[in-house]
């Protein structure tokens, strides 16, 4: 049986996208948080009555111990694309054990098994060490957000043409952040989620050409898929650190040959609503 209800939450990640969405989502819920950033100065504007901002590096033990004084549960976004996630996970869950926290949920990936994306086999390894501690914990697995679409957005405005580095017949489940904030939000407040693993997943697997016909219908005119070759994506990633770029360039490899796949049904169940539709993303995308 799960003990009632988390008072005060440690984000970890905070002030990355989804520790963002994570957080208003608590706010929301009037959940008092405590946010731990790398760098205070690039931390959003929350309410200070409401939002701790703590600082520094989640690679330092000590910090730790300061981080999850007094907290009730731990929600533990690691750095993208980090080289060291094994070694931190299992830092952050001996932690949040000797702190004797009520909840740990660990924000994972869509098909962690996938060994040839290191970021995912990594989460994979995390979530072994998981299922060895003492904690009542809960993994989340979302698949690939909208949002990224963003990037290609430019493009798609000014060519009608969406270029991703893998092909466009590759098959990509997507997800709205925001239905992944909701349900992190559920499982982190709302009892009965111990021990589970929930894939979040928002679409039936989409080909590029699939995503192409909703901008298309959205927007009112032609929208077609290319293929961005990988050296032109590698010439302009700019700012990546050598693991990142190479991960990346592992992952597009790996969604050419395979996609990324799943089903919806459990994100409906979680959030008792159907998930957020491309469609409406797209709309939003559109008219910012």
């Amino acid at each position: 049986m799960s003990q009632a209800s988390p008072s005060y939450i440690l984000v970890t990640g905070a002030g990355g996208k989804t520790g963002r969405h994570v957080i208003a989502a608590l706010i929301a819920r009037g959940v008092r948080v405590r946010a731990w950033v790398h760098n205070p100065s690039k931390a959003p504007t929350w309410p200070a009555h409401q939002v701790d901002i703590f600082a520094g590096d989640l690679m330092e033990p000590e910090l730790w111990v300061r981080a999850l004084a007094g907290v009730d549960a731990v929600y533990h976004i690691p750095p993208n694309m980090f080289s060291h996630e094994e070694a931190l996970g299992e830092l952050a869950i001996a932690s949040a054990a000797r702190a004797g926290v009520s909840r740990f949920v660990y924000h994972s990936v869509l098909h962690p098994q996938a060994e040839a994306m290191p970021h995912h086999w990594h989460k994979m390894r995390v979530e072994e060490r998981l299922f060895a501690s003492r904690l009542a914990y809960t993994i989340l697995q979302p698949t690939a957000y909208m949002q990224n679409l963003a990037a290609a957005w430019p493009a798609i405005r000014d060519q009608g043409v969406l270029r991703q580095p893998y092909s466009p017949e590759s098959r990509i489940s997507l997800v709205h952040l925001a239905d992944v904030a909701e349900a992190a939000v559920r499982v982190l407040l709302e009892p009965g989620h111990d021990f589970a693993i929930y894939e979040l997943v928002g679409t039936p697997p989409l080909s590029q050409h699939d995503v192409a016909a909703v901008f298309a219908r959205v927007l009112g005119r032609p929208v077609r898929s290319e293929r961005l070759d990988l050296d032109t994506w590698s010439r302009r990633a700019q700012g990546l650190s050598p693991y990142a770029r190479e991960t990346l360039l592992k992952m597009f490899q790996y969604y050419d040959q395979y996609g990324l796949t799943g089903n919806p049904n459990v994100l409906q169940w979680l959030l008792g609503r159907p998930p957020t539709p491309l469609q409406a993303y797209i709309r939003t995308l559109a008219s910012s």
